[in-house]
Parts: structure tokens; sequence; C-alpha cells
């Protein structure tokens, strides 16, 4: 018994000892995880507050330059900086990032959009008479404040781009690897969310600028100012820094040893594309242009006249009646003539319902449908799905544009069937390319990678931008200057732009290597996990080669 009570009391002592480090690990375990959710709370909060403002801005310059008679390709020019500087900040915010810390990125981009939003002021503040344009108070032509506002939404432009790395990359740092489907609902949630309070972003800017142009410039300066508090004393300067920051160089964005996050860079610029053909500039511009046929009808003033339209050439010395024309032929006809708000509600609402489905994806798209965790193979199949939306609205709207008679109904309800539609099906899409790249991405270079990653995003919103002015524009039958060009044929040019886009970024994600594990369609296989067919079919030789023995 001497010799087994030593043994027992050391036995004990060794599993109290043991007891008390697993409750040191598991406090040490607990407090890490404290501290890891802090700067993604910090970083959540003034990222979101940010989203506010970055979706009024778009309202508010895009229903401002409507006003004052931009047409759609003119408007498209004012987006081209913002967009282009999207391209460079994306590129050189992965590597500023990497060098010095998340926080540094995100307090200079809400920095910017405070410039931003201070320099719009002087944009039409004083506007004394309907349609003049005016910087700083003094009259300006069309080409002067559309270089002006282009410089201005540059600014905007690189605050976005930089603010949106603090967002993204967080949702890697503070999740284990191992955690891969945990990660793709934190992602998820925090994009649905973004998405979210971007459309009453949109919303507030179509409201706001209807009481007050400067109304609605000084309370999204006061959304910002609220954040930058957040953002400087609330993180750490060494988040998200690289533990070897002397030998990150802007070439190691472009990694070459990492093919998948190449190509769904790739496919994610055409992806984007698909939306922002249609859905920036020519749909707002259609929602607000008059229909073709209330042009042309006699009038003495402008009450007289249909909604988005005015009275023209009245000349009450020879008794002559005046003609109700388009107030912005440059923004075409054809289309519903909603004010301001509902435009702005519908944009709103598509971005509400996108990220709120977008957020919900795991939970009601790819969890029953067991693609959760989803692989390149999800995003195919999805990307097929998100041609049909668009696909079908380019064939109606080329229908209708062909019949004089039609009712204004019918195009709203279609229109709305497809900005559903479409919303709920992006919105799949777009969830699990914000997994993948965060998925795809090395940790030591998370950064840099979703920078990378970006950047292609906003060369899709570029090109997209741009081509949309373009088609809405000079596609379409021309009726005259007192009405402008057929909306509805041009809005249907940029959907047919919108499905080729869909259908580039599907097939080019068929080149990512990242198909293991096949993908399933709740209770149905559609492709067979690629390890498990190999096992199956070496498993099948085997046999053979044991029968001929």
């Amino acid at each position: 018994s001497r010799t087994t009570t030593p043994t027992g009391a050391a036995r004990q002592q060794g599993a109290r000892l043991a007891g008390r480090m697993a409750g040191r690990h598991g406090e040490a375990g607990m407090a890490s995880s404290r501290r890891a959710l802090l700067p993604f709370a910090v970083i959540s909060c003034s990222y979101l507050l940010f989203t506010v403002t970055d979706g009024a801005l778009r309202m508010i310059v895009l229903l401002h330059a409507y006003s004052l008679n931009f047409s759609a390709m003119d408007v498209a020019v004012m987006f081209v900086l913002y967009e282009l500087a999207g391209v460079f900040t994306n590129l050189l915010a992965g590597v500023a990032g990497a060098r010095w810390g998340i926080r540094a990125t995100l307090v200079t981009g809400l920095l910017l959009q405070l410039l931003t939003y201070g320099l719009l002021y002087g944009w039409g503040w004083q506007e004394d008479l309907a349609g003049e344009t005016r910087l700083f108070g003094h009259t300006a032509t069309k080409q002067q404040a559309i270089v002006y506002i282009t410089i201005v939404q540059m600014f905007g432009g690189v605050a976005k781009d930089l603010t949106k790395l603090g967002g993204k990359t967080v949702t890697k740092l503070v999740t284990p690897d191992e955690k891969n489907t945990q990660l793709f609902k934190i992602v998820s949630l925090l994009t649905g969310w973004k998405n979210s309070l971007k459309g009453v972003g949109y919303f507030l800017g179509s409201w706001l600028i209807g009481i007050s142009y400067g109304l609605a410039l000084g309370a999204m300066m006061a959304l910002v100012l609220l954040a930058l508090p957040m953002a400087y004393f609330g993180l750490d300067p060494q988040l998200g820094v690289s533990p070897s920051p002397g030998r990150l160089r802007l070439s190691d964005v472009f990694d070459r040893s990492n093919p998948n996050l190449n190509w769904l860079s790739l496919a994610r610029l055409f992806l984007f594309a698909s939306r922002d053909f249609w859905f920036e500039v020519p749909l707002p511009f259609f929602l607000r242009s008059p229909s073709c046929a209330s042009i042309g009808g006699f009038c003495a003033t402008d009450d007289e006249c249909p909604a988005a339209t005015e009275c023209a050439a009245f000349n009450a010395s020879v008794g002559g009646n005046g003609t109700c024309v388009n107030a912005n032929p440059g923004g075409g006809c054809g289309g519903v003539a909603w004010s301001r708000v509902l435009v702005g509600s519908v944009l709103g609402g598509y971005i509400i319902l996108y990220g709120q489905f977008q957020a919900l994806t795991p939970q009601l798209v790819t969890g029953p449908l067991g693609q959760t965790p989803p692989n390149k193979l999800t995003e195919v199949l999805w990307g097929l799905v998100n041609c049909l939306p668009t696909l079908t609205m380019a064939a109606v709207a080329f229908a209708l544009s062909a019949d004089q008679d039609r009712s204004s109904a019918a195009v709203i309800g279609w229109i709305l069937a497809a900005v559903i539609s479409f919303a709920l099906i992006f919105a799949v899409n777009s969830s699990i390319h914000s997994y993948l790249v965060v998925h795809y991405a090395k940790k030591e270079k998370v950064a840099a990678s979703v920078g990378f990653y970006y950047m292609s995003n906003a060369v899709g919103r570029l090109f997209g931008t741009l081509g949309s002015g373009f088609l809405y524009t000079y596609v379409g039958d021309d009726f005259g200057d007192d009405a402008g060009r057929d909306g509805l044929r041009g809005l249907g040019a940029c959907f047919v732009a919108g499905t080729a886009s869909s259908l580039l970024a599907a097939l080019i994600t068929v080149k990512i290597d990242d198909d293991e594990a096949g993908v399933r369609c709740g209770p149905l296989v559609c492709i067979a996990p690629r390890d498990r067919a190999a096992s199956s079919r070496s498993g099948e030789d085997g046999a053979a080669d044991g029968g001929g023995e």
C-alpha cells in the first residue's frame, strides 16, 4: 500500500493539474474569441454605416443629373472614375492593408467619403432655373459639370473600396481555417446586411433629394462622422498586417500560384456586369421617362402635360398653343414616368431583397439543397440560372417595344417580375462568390487576395455601366428631339448584354479546380464527387484483378 498510495496521490494531483490547465486553456480560448469578435463588430458597424451613404450617393447623383437633362450616357460617364478608381483601389488596397493594416484603409475610406459629399455641394447648389446646371453658383455647361462630377465621384469610388476591404477580410481573420461552413454563414450574413443597408441608402437618397439637395448631402455626411470614431479608436493598428510586409510586393497580388482565385475573379467581372448592364443607369432612367404616347399633345402650361413632360413652344403673342415634350429627351421615352421616390423605392427594394436573401442563402437555398459549403460546380449551376430573368425580359422588352399600344401596366408587371426574380437568383450567386473568394485566399495574403478579386468586380461594374449608357442612349428608334429614343428597346438591348455576361461568368467558372465534392440538388446527386468516383473505379479494378488471379 505504501508503494501504491503515492502513485495514486500523484495521479490525483496530475488530474487536478490537468483540470486546471484545461480550465485555463478554456478561459484563454474564450478571451481569444472575444478579442476576435471586437474587430469584427467595429468593422461591421463602420462598414454598414458607410454602405448607407454609398447607396445614397448613387441615387443623389443619378436623379439630380436626370432633373438637369443629362442623358444616360452622360451619367454613365460620370461614374467612369468611380468604377475605374475601384479597379486600382482594390489592387493597391490589398497591398496597403497588408502593409499598414485594416484600420488605416478603413479610416482613409471614411475620410474620402466625407470629401466626396462635401465637393458635391458645389454642383447645382443654387440652381434658379429648371434644367440649368450650375457649379458653385455659376452657370456651367454640361461638359464642365460632367468633368467635375466625374472627378468628385473618383473619391467616392476610392472610399468605397478602401472600406469594403476591411469588411471582407475581417471574416477570414476571425474564422478558423477548418470552419468553412461557419465562414460561409458569416460572409453571407455580413454581405447580405451590407447590401440591405445599401438599399436603405438608395431609398434615403431618392427621398431626401426630393426635399432638398443640400439636406440629402448633409444627412449622409452625418452618418460617416458617426462611423469614424468607431473605426479609429476601436481597432488594433496591426489588424490585417502581413507577417512579412517587407517582402510583400504589388506583384504578389497577381498570384499565379492561386489559379482558382484568378479564374473566380474573371468570372466575377462578368457576373457583376450582368447586373450593371441594366440596373444602375438604364432602369432608373426608364422608370423616370414618360410614355412616348404622352408626348405631342397641346398645352398652355406644364400642369396640362402628363408626368415627366413639360409644355414647350408656347407663344401667347400669336395665340398659339404649346406642345408637351419630354422633360429629358436624353432619357428616352416609353417608360412609366415614376417619381424620384418611387424609382428609389424600386431600386432600394431590389437591393434590400437581394441583401436579405443573400444573408439567408445558406439556410434557405444551399443548405436544403446539400450545397453548403459550396464549390465551383455550385456556382456554375446558379450562374446558368442567372441567365433566365434577363433573357426573358429581353424578349419581352423587344416584343412590347414593337407594340405601340402597349399598356404601362404590362410594362410595370414584367419589369417588377424581372427585378424580383433576378434579385433572388443573383443573391445566391453573390453569396457563393463571397464565400469562395475568402475560401480560396491564402490567409497570409488575405487582404491582397481579396483586393485583387474586388478589383475584377470594379472592372465588371465599369464595363457594365459604360456599356449600359451606350446601349440605352443609342439603341432604339429616334422619335425626334421632343421625345428622344425608344427607351424600352434600349432597355431590352441592355438585358441582352446582361444575359451574355451571365453566361460568360458561368463558363469561366468551369475552369476552377474545385469539384472534388461534386454538387447535389437536394436528394439528387447532379454530379458525383470526384474522389468517390475514383475510389469506386479503383475498387472495381481491384475486384477484376482478383478474379483473374
